[in-house]
C-alpha cells in the first residue's frame, strides 16, 4: 500500500474526495487548511490503485500549479489485507512514474557511467582472456549497459523522445567505449584466441535468439515488479558487455571471422533486449496519461518494434548464411 499526500487548494477537497471515493481508497483524509488557502488531503491506496489515482490527481496540477503531490511508503497496515487484495497488489505493476525516475538516472551519460563501461571492460578482458568464469561473470553484473536499453524501451512505450534519444546516446557511447578499449587491448596484449569463454562469445544460432529475448523480457518485468535479485541474474544472462569485449579483442588480434562472430551475438542480444522489453511494456499497460500521448507513443512502438523486428530477420538470414559458407 501506499499513502498519496496531496496539498492543493481547500476549494480542491470535494475532487479529491470523488477520486479517493471512485478509485476505492482505503482511506481519506483532509488536514488543517493553511493561511495560504492550501490543504493537505491524505489518501490510503493499495498498490494496483496507485497508478489510476495519480492519473486522476494530476489534473489537479493543470488547475492548480502549487499543487504537491508525494507518494509514501506504507511498511505495515493493520488488520492485514485479505489474501484476494494481497494478490492483486502482489501483481500491480510498478507506476509509471516511478518506473521513468528508475531508468531515467541509468540513461544518463555522466563520468559514473564512463568510468563503470571502463572498469568493467576491463575486468571483462582479463575474464576472457584468462577463461576464468567468475571474472566474466562480475563483468557482467557491474556492466551499465543494460540501463540504457530499458529505459529506449520505456521511453518508445510512453512516446518520450527526449528519453529515447538520450538512452540511445548513452548506449552507443558506451558500446563504443568497450569495443575501442577492447581493440587496444587486443592490439597490444598477446592472448590465446582459443580460450572457451572467448570462442563461447563468437558463436551465435536460434538458442542465443531465445535466450536474449527471455532474458529482456524478464529484464522489463523485474524492473516493474522491483525484484532487484532477478534484475541481476538477467543481467548476467543477457549482458551486452562479454560480446563487445570480444569483439573488440578479435578486431585487435585480426581475426575477422571470429570478430564477427561476436558482433552478431551482441546485435542479437541488442535487438532482443530492446524487442523483448518494448512489448512486455506494453502488455503490461505502461502507457502515457493523456489520449494524444498514448497516440503519439502507439505510432512510436509501432516504428520501432518492426524496426527491430525487421532487423532480427536480418541476423537470422546472415547467421544462416554464414553457417553455410562455413560449413562448405
Amino acid at each position: 500500500m501506499k499513502y498519496v499526500e496531496v496539498v492543493t487548494a481547500a476549494g480542491s477537497a470535494d475532487t479529491v474526495s470523488a477520486i479517493a471515493e471512485k478509485l476505492e481508497a482505503s482511506d481519506f483524509r483532509l488536514g488543517v487548511v493553511g493561511e495560504d488557502g492550501m490543504q493537505p488531503m491524505r489518501l490510503l491506496v493499495a498498490d494496483d490503485k496507485i497508478q489510476a489515482v495519480l492519473d486522476s490527481l494530476q489534473n489537479l496540477l493543470g488547475s492548480h500549479p502549487a499543487t504537491r503531490i508525494v507518494v509514501l511508503p506504507v511498511e505495515i497496515s493493520l488488520p492485514k489485507p485479505s489474501e484476494e487484495e494481497r494478490k492483486e497488489e502482489n501483481e500491480a505493476a510498478a507506476t509509471r512514474e516511478a518506473l521513468y525516475a528508475g531508468v531515467e538516472k541509468n540513461a544518463r551519460l555522466d563520468l559514473n557511467f564512463i568510468v563503470l563501461v571502463f572498469l568493467s571492460t576491463t575486468v571483462a578482458a582479463i575474464g576472457l582472456i584468462e577463461n576464468n568464469v567468475a571474472v566474466v561473470i562480475g563483468a557482467m553484473v557491474i556492466a551499465p549497459l543494460l540501463g540504457p536499453n530499458l529505459a529506449f524501451g520505456l521511453g518508445t512505450a510512453l512516446g518520450d523522445t527526449s528519453l529515447m534519444r538520450k538512452s540511445a546516446l548513452t548506449n552507443s557511447v558506451g558500446i563504443l567505449l568497450a569495443i575501442s578499449l577492447s581493440v587496444l587491448i587486443g592490439m597490444f596484449v598477446l592472448f590465446d584466441v582459443s580460450s572457451p569463454e572467448l570462442i563461447a562469445r563468437t558463436q551465435v544460432g536460434l538458442d542465443s535468439i531465445a535466450l536474449a529475448l527471455a532474458s529482456g523480457a524478464a529484464a522489463a518485468l523485474s524492473l516493474m515488479t522491483g525484484l532487484s535479485s532477478v534484475l541481476v541474474g538477467v543481467m548476467v544472462a543477457v549482458a551486452l558487455l562479454p560480446p563487445a569485449v570480444t569483439f573488440g579483442l578479435m578486431l585487435g588480434h585480426g581475426d575477422a571471422s571470429l570478430a564477427t562472430g561476436a558482433g552478431l551475438l551482441l546485435l542479437i542480444n541488442l535487438v532482443c533486449v530492446n524487442l523483448a522489453s518494448k512489448v512486455v511494456f506494453f502488455i503490461k499497460g505502461i502507457r502515457p496519461r493523456t489520449w494524444w500521448e498514448k497516440k503519439k507513443a502507439k505510432h512510436a512502438m509501432a516504428i520501432y518494434v518492426m524496426g527491430w523486428l525487421v532487423t532480427l530477420i536480418v541476423l537470422v538470414f546472415f547467421i544462416y548464411g554464414r553457417r553455410t559458407i562455413t560449413s562448405q
